[in-house]
């Protein structure tokens, strides 16, 4: 101990008293690892032994109009309560009913879907309608008005990933409601991807927006890619075949602040053990498996199944494994990470 320990406490007192300093010197401001940090678990969703359940059951109590979105949160246990997944990224499940209208508003967080259940619902982005199906992957870009309906028969569940925390870290948070229910029709169903998701676009129009135009991705045509590039059998030995969701009109991102996959794990994959300080959200869309987090003594595995949700932290080891063939979707905060010069990853064995 030094031998002005008391003068120090004396001044550490004074210091303290202002409540606008404090010394650098006693705090450990930036860890050695990301795990010295970050508060976040490793923790999987149970969708149909548990979840599904609980967002069903809110169906009667509360109406889509008057919880604007009738959602449920998915907290990681590990940030008490902060409606947070992971430290960048949120995500829920909303629940949308036959006759239902989601009415239409607008935000500064940008928002994706990922449909996991039923059909017959739609979502409508800056005038434009999108059906939804499983499987699909549909952006609501920031600032853009947008409501769902239910025109069918049953319920329809989708994940919502938004990037609220990254946003609020910056302070500049903006919602504003719509003064109707839905947002006037201005383009047809599909014009976004007649416009620019055949590697054409027309002559005379230019897209310099930071997200993709394209809103709406069909599962059934990013499923089939992957597919046809199964025909060249070049696996990741981490991933199995991994695609990103992208701007066509730039080779970038599909949003400017989440990156989104869909990957394929043949029959009896074990992937090798991977890393990387982007965190991620998972939702299992076809086949079963686990995956193996940590390392050694600390390694624990998380089986997973159809509809199931799990997230991963910023540079927690793991390995993902398959039984049969089995289709991920997942969202992540690589792209904003990038952009930063801040995304690493770490492909070794130990």
């Amino acid at each position: 101990m030094a031998t002005n320990q008391a003068e120090r406490e004396t001044y550490y007192a004074k210091v303290g008293a202002t409540e606008e300093l404090s010394p650098l010197w006693t705090t450990r401001l930036v860890p050695p690892l990301p795990k010295d940090f970050v508060k976040s678990v490793p923790h999987l969703w149970d969708y149909d032994n548990g979840v599904r359940a609980l967002l069903l059951e809110a169906g009667p109590l509360i109406t889509a109009a008057e919880a604007q979105r009738r959602v449920l949160t998915l907290e990681n246990p590990g940030l008490g309560g902060s409606h947070r997944i992971l430290e960048s990224l949120y995500a829920g499940l909303q629940l949308i009913l036959p006759g239902e209208v989601a009415p239409a508003h607008r935000h500064s967080p940008s928002a994706l879907r990922f449909i996991v259940e039923g059909n017959g619902a739609f979502t409508a982005v800056d005038g434009e309608k999108s059906v939804m199906k499983p499987g699909d992957f549909i952006i609501t870009p920031s600032m853009t008005w947008h409501d769902h309906g239910h025109e069918g028969d049953g319920p329809v569940v989708w994940m919502d990933g938004l990037d609220i925390p990254m946003v609020g870290t910056f302070g500049m948070m903006f919602f504003e409601n719509y003064s109707g229910e839905s947002h006037p029709q201005r383009r047809p169903p599909g014009d976004s991807r007649a416009r620019y998701g055949a590697n054409m676009r027309p002559v005379n129009e230019t897209w310099d927006k930071p997200e993709s135009p394209i809103f709406s991705y069909p599962f059934e045509r990013s499923r089939d890619a992957l597919e046809r590039m199964r025909r060249a059998n070049e696996w990741d030995p981490a991933a199995g075949l991994k695609l990103e969701y992208i701007d066509p009109t730039r080779g970038r991102s599909a949003m400017p602040t989440i990156s989104t996959f869909l990957q394929l794990m043949p029959k009896g994959f074990a992937g090798a053990r991977y890393r990387t300080t982007e965190n991620t959200v998972y939702s299992v869309v076809e086949g079963t498996g686990r995956v193996i987090v940590g390392d050694g003594g600390d390694a624990r595995v998380i089986a997973w199944k159809p509809r199931d949700i799990f997230c991963i932290p910023c540079w927690v080891p793991h390995r993902l494994e398959s039984d049969l063939d089995a289709t991920l979707f997942s969202f992540s905060d690589r792209t904003a990470q990038e952009k930063l010069g801040l995304w690493r990853e770490d492909r070794g064995n130990a």
